[in-house]
């Protein structure tokens, strides 16, 4: 069943995902053959609008930024642990723009997504597989509030996340009001 989900996900053509930001648009094209398990994830996620009013809690100037925890604590809660299996290996480096699932331990991505600020080619080594790229709207990704850098939820690997699943949307706009929304997240066409 695995090795049939994934020839029809590397024969999937790209996809793209239109992210409504409190700086504007960001267009996301997602290519199933870089990373197959992580692009059907980000559409699973996408379709059932757990994106949806959430915050970019981690937006480091020059590194990433991070998204992917629901602003409400149930939801949030039942996706933390809902991982899926890493990929074979990176197809893709992590360039700036490139689009990737954190995770913390291996196996252990679930719904936290960043988007490369710079060349991070250094992620490539640690597992971190790039799904997609931005390729409208970067000029809004590199304006997303920084000011917070990793004290508003950090990385995975930072242990500072907890709050942000306890307390949702509610605690990071009471500690951090600055932080950018994410307001929706829709699959839309590719015009070609």
């Amino acid at each position: 069943m695995v090795a049939l989900f994934l020839a029809v996900t590397l024969a999937a053509p790209s996809w793209r995902v239109r992210l409504e930001t409190s700086r504007g648009a960001i267009v996301v094209e997602v290519d199933p053959s870089w990373a197959p398990r992580a692009a059907a994830r980000f559409q699973e996620l996408v379709r059932g609008r757990y994106y949806d009013d959430t915050r970019f809690f981690r937006v480091v100037k020059g590194r990433w930024a991070q998204f992917g925890i629901n602003g409400d604590p149930r939801v949030s809660g039942k996706w933390r642990e809902a991982t899926f299996p890493d990929e074979e290996g990176p197809a893709r480096s992590n360039l700036r723009g490139t689009v990737a699932f954190a995770f913390a331990v291996p196996g252990g991505r679930s719904t936290q997504v960043f988007v490369n600020l710079a060349d991070n080619q250094r992620l490539d080594a640690q597992g971190f597989a790039p799904f997609g790229r931005v390729v409208e709207g970067m000029e809004n990704v590199d304006a997303l509030y920084s000011g917070y850098g990793e004290e508003s939820g950090g990385g995975i690997r930072g242990g500072k996340q907890q709050p942000v699943f306890d307390g949702g949307n509610a605690w990071l706009d009471a500690h951090f009001p600055r932080l950018d929304r994410l307001l929706r997240a829709t699959i839309v066409p590719i015009r070609r």
